[in-house]
């Protein structure tokens, strides 16, 4: 995860970074088609070993291109890599609220995702104000928030649905900083790791909509 304090650059889209955002956007577009396939695939399969192992190889593969983020063709690949383990590992997630709340709260899902991901964007380069002011907070609540969510596994005092609330305004959150740091010129992180942070931010805000869309369903 590419969530790192630099020096702030000045803060104004130009051509350069114009020309970062479309790299940035291409880039993560690619990883999330990679991740509804690889998903698609492995939908059938039980949710246990092979999901989980895909999951703990993906965290392990964001370390690496970290470490390899000087060398970005390396990074990309292990990029690509990473979102295809991604679909394996969510893919027990989609498939399971597929099945018990239809088809329809996936698609819907997914495109709430995009839409607002694009929207997020769009206020970003719209407005004057620096969202990367936001980082230090929006940290400091994911945080809070995956402790609280570890605790409820054991002492259930928060619902799931309350948790994705959460989670969805937080990585909204950052959906905007991310940007803004692209609009900034990077803040010395390349297009391929920008596009990680971007990645990350849908993935989460997709699984945060999965949830929330779910037991809207559920509870009708």
């Amino acid at each position: 995860m590419s969530y790192q304090f630099q020096p702030p650059r000045p803060y104004g889209a130009t051509a350069s970074t114009s020309t970062l955002l479309g790299q940035v956007l291409g880039i993560t577009g690619l990883g999330l088609c990679i991740t509804a396939l690889a998903a698609y695939l492995f939908r059938g399969m039980a949710p246990g070993f092979l999901a989980l192992g895909a999951l703990i190889l993906g965290f392990v593969l964001l370390f690496a291109i970290q470490r390899m983020r000087a060398n970005e063709p390396v990074a990309l690949l292990l990029f690509y890599t990473f979102t295809f383990l991604e679909g394996i590992g969510i893919a027990p997630t989609i498939a399971y609220y597929a099945h018990v709340d239809g088809p329809s709260v996936v698609v819907n899902a997914a495109l709430t995702t995009g839409l607002g991901m694009l929207g997020l964007g769009a206020v970003v380069y719209a407005t004057t104000f620096d969202f990367r002011r936001l980082y230090g907070v929006l940290m400091m609540a994911l945080m809070a928030i995956i402790l609280i969510s570890i605790v409820s596994l054991f002492v259930h005092f928060v619902s799931p649905t309350a948790i994705s609330w959460v989670i969805l305004f937080i990585f909204a959150g950052l959906t905007l900083a991310d940007f803004a740091r692209i609009r900034a010129g990077g803040d010395g992180s390349s297009a391929v790791m920008l596009a990680v942070s971007i990645y990350l931010d849908a993935i989460n805000i997709f699984l945060a909509l999965l949830q929330i869309f779910g037991g809207r369903r559920s509870n009708d």
